[in-house]
C-alpha cells in the first residue's frame, strides 16, 4: 500500500495501539501504580508486533511510523511558547530564577557525567563514538521526536544508529521519570515534604486509572474565533504551520553557512518559528484569539502519536549490539537525576523544593510533559507557585536545551571541541549556575526538607 493510503492506513493501526494502550492502562494494577502513559504502553505493543519479534506488521506501516516522530516534533516544539504572554526578564528572573539555575544545572550536568563516563569507561572498552555520549540528553530532557529530529545529525556525525539508540534512551527516560517520580512522592508524602499532601489525601484514585469522574471534569480549550468561518481547532493548526514555516526559512538560512551545519534539524527552529510569531502576534494585538489550552491539545495529540511511533520503530537489533554501554549510560544518567532531586533541589531551592525538584525530575528525564504529570499529582491545584516558577524558566531554558540549540548542536560540540573540551564546557556551566544561585540567595548548605506548617 503506497502513498497517502499508506500514510493513511498506517496512521489508524498507531491510533489502535494507543487505544489499546488506554485499555490496558485501565485494566491493569501495575500501570496505573506506576503511572505509565497509554502511549508507552501501546509503543510496545506495537514494538512486540514488529519484525524483530512477532513480525506481523506490513513493512510500509513501519516505514511511515519511522517517518512520523521527527515530523511532529516539530509541532510540538512549535506550540512550545504560543499562546502565552511574555513577561519582562525582571518578571521572569525573580520568579523562574531559581528554577532556571537548578534546571541548567541538572541539563548540562547529564552532558556532563555522560562524556565523564564515556572518555573513562565507554571509548576505552567498547570503542563506541564521542558522540555516544550526547543520547543521554537528547533521550531525557529530549525525548522522542528530539531523537528523531537528530537522525540527519547522527549521520553526518558518522553515528546513524544514534538516533534509534537515542529513541531508546527517551523510552527509559519516560519510565524512570514515572516509575522514579512516583516511587519518591509516595516517600515525600510519608515523610511530609509534600506542601498539599500527606498519607491521609494521597494520589487519587481517578488519576490513577486516568479516568476523569464528571465533578472533575473541566473544560480544556475555548473557542476564540467562530466556528462559521474557521474550526478553531483547525485555526490553531494553522498558527502552527505558519510557525514551522517560520523555522523552514531560518533553516534554509543556516545551511548555507557552512556543510557542517548542513544536518542541522528544523525542530529548534520550529520553537523560535513559534516565538517570532508570538512575538507579532502580541504587536499586531491578533494573540487575544490564540487560546493556550488549544495549542497544548495540539502538542499533547502529537506528543502522544510521536511516543507511540517512536517507540514502535526502534531498532532492537541496535539496541542489543549496544546493550552493555547504553545500559551503563543510562545507569549514570538516572544516578546523576536522583542527586539532583534529592540532594540539590533541598539546597538549591528556597521553598516548595519537593515541588519545583520533583517537576525538573521529571522534565529532564522525560520531557516537558512528564514534569507536568509529576507536579499535578503533588500539586493538583497549582497552589503553590511551581507552575509559574517552571513556564518561566521553560521559556528561558527550552531555546538552550531540552530540545534547544545546544541539544542540536551537542554533536558537533562534542566532535570540534573533542571529549575533554565538552567535559570542560558543561563543568563550566554547572559551575556558573550554581554559582548565580548562590548569590542570589537561593543556595543554602543545610536544606529543610519538611514542609512548613499551615
Amino acid at each position: 500500500m503506497d502513498g497517502l493510503t499508506g500514510i493513511f492506513f498506517s496512521i489508524c493501526i498507531l491510533c489502535i495501539f494507543l487505544l489499546a494502550g488506554k485499555i490496558l492502562r485501565v485494566k491493569i494494577k501495575l500501570f496505573q501504580r506506576i503511572f505509565l502513559p497509554a502511549s508507552i504502553i501501546g509503543g510496545f505493543l506495537a514494538l512486540f508486533c514488529g519484525p524483530f519479534i512477532a513480525d506481523i506488521l506490513p513493512p510500509f506501516i513501519l516505514d511511515t511510523w519511522r517517518e512520523i516522530p521527527g515530523i511532529l516534533i516539530n509541532f510540538v516544539f512549535a506550540t512550545l511558547f504560543l499562546g502565552l504572554a511574555v513577561p519582562g526578564l525582571k518578571v521572569l528572573w525573580s520568579q523562574g530564577g531559581s528554577q532556571l539555575c537548578f534546571g541548567m544545572v541538572a541539563g548540562a550536568g547529564q552532558y556532563f557525567v555522560a562524556l565523564l563516563v564515556t572518555v573513562l569507561v565507554l571509548i576505552p572498552f567498547f570503542d563506541v563514538s564521542p558522540v555516544f555520549a550526547t543520547i543521554l540528553e537528547i533521550g531525557f530532557a529530549g525525548g522522542h521526536g528530539t531523537a528523531a529530529g537528530m537522525r540527519s545529525v547522527f549521520e553526518q556525525m558518522g553515528f546513524p544508529e544514534g538516533a534509534d539508540l537515542a529513541q531508546m534512551s527517551a523510552t527509559v527516560g519516560i519510565i524512570i521519570a514515572i516509575v522514579g517520580g512516583i516511587f519518591y512522592i509516595n516517600i515525600a508524602i510519608r515523610k511530609g515534604y509534600c506542601v498539599n499532601l500527606d498519607e491521609s489525601k494521597g494520589i487519587p484514585e481517578y488519576k490513577k486509572r486516568g479516568l476523569i469522574p464528571e465533578k472533575y471534569r473541566q473544560s480544556n480549550s475555548m473557542a476564540t474565533v467562530a466556528s462559521e468561518s474557521i474550526e478553531p481547532m483547525a485555526f490553531h493548526f494553522a498558527i502552527v504551520g505558519l510557525a514551522i514555516l517560520v523555522g523552514w526559512l531560518m533553516l534554509a538560512g543556516i545551511r548555507q553557512i557552512h556543510p557542517v551545519v548542513a544536518g542541522f534539524p528544523l525542530f529548534p527552529l520550529a520553537m523560535i518559528g513559534g516565538m517570532v510569531i508570538q512575538v507579532f502576534s502580541i504587536k499586531l494585538k491578533v494573540d487575544k484569539y490564540y487560546d493556550r489550552n488549544s495549542f497544548e491539545r495540539i502538542l499533547g495529540f502529537s506528543l502522544d502519536i510521536l511516543v507511540v511511533a517512536a517507540i514502535a520503530s526502534i531498532r532492537l537489533d541496535l539496541f542489543i549490539a549496544n546493550i552493555w554501554p547504553f545500559l551503563i549510560l543510562m545507569a549514570t544518567g538516572i544516578s546523576w537525576l536522583y542527586f539532583c532531586l534529592t540532594v540539590l533541589a533541598p539546597r538549591m531551592f528556597p521553598y516548595n523544593w519537593l515541588e519545583r525538584g520533583i517537576t525538573e525530575y521529571g522534565m529532564q528525564s522525560g520531557v516537558t510533559a512528564m514534569g507536568l504529570l509529576l507536579l499535578r499529582l503533588v500539586d493538583p491545584n497549582y497552589k503553590t507557585d511551581t507552575a509559574q516558577a517552571f513556564g518561566f524558566k521553560q521559556m528561558l531554558y527550552e531555546p538552550f536545551l531540552g530540545g534547544g540549540l545546544i541539544t542540536a548542536t551537542a554533536p558537533f560540540i562534542v566532535i570540534n571541541l573533542g571529549v575533554w573540551g565538552s567535559v570542560g564546557a558543561a563543568a563550566t556551566i554547572i559551575v556558573v549556575f550554581m554559582l548565580v544561585s548562590w548569590l542570589n540567595g537561593w543556595t543554602q548548605i543545610k536544606p529543610v526538607k519538611r514542609r512548613p506548617r499551615q
